[in-house]
C-alpha cells in the first residue's frame, strides 16, 4: 500500500521561505514522477512543480524563480523549496506520486496535504 506524506507547512511572513518535504512508502520511489500542488480556498487544486525519475522538472509560471523542487531518491522523499514567498501563495500543498506501472501506465497517490499561510 502507497503512502504519502507531507510536512514542512506552516505561517510565514511574506518574503520568506519554506521547505515541504514529502516521503513515501510502498513503492519504488525512484521510478516515479513526483509532484507538489497548491489549491487556494474555493479555487482549483493546481500544478506547482514536478520533477520526474530522470530529474526533468517542471514549474508552474507562477514558481519560476522562487521555487525548486528536489528529490533524494535515497530517502524516498521529494523537497518543495519555497523562497520569496508572498501571501498569494497561501494554500493546501499537495504531494502527488505519479507511480510507473511499465506498459500500464502510471497510478496516482496523492498526500493529505500541509497548509502554508504567507502573512502580509
Amino acid at each position: 500500500q502507497v503512502q504519502v506524506v507531507e510536512s514542512g507547512g506552516g505561517l510565514v511572513q511574506a518574503g520568506g521561505s519554506l521547505r515541504l518535504s514529502c516521503t513515501t512508502s510502498g513503492t519504488i520511489f525512484e521510478r516515479n514522477t513526483m509532484g507538489w500542488y497548491r489549491q487556494a480556498p474555493e479555487k482549483q487544486r493546481e500544478l506547482v512543480a514536478s520533477i520526474t525519475s530522470g530529474w526533468r522538472t517542471n514549474y508552474a509560471d507562477s514558481a519560476k524563480g522562487r521555487f525548486a523542487i528536489s528529490r533524494d531518491n535515497a530517502q524516498n522523499t521529494v523537497y518543495l523549496q519555497m523562497n520569496s514567498l508572498k501571501p498569494e501563495d497561501t494554500a493546501d500543498y499537495f504531494c502527488k506520486v505519479e507511480e510507473y506501472q511499465g506498459r500500464y501506465g502510471t497510478l496516482d497517490y496523492w498526500g493529505q496535504g500541509t497548509q502554508v499561510t504567507v502573512s502580509s
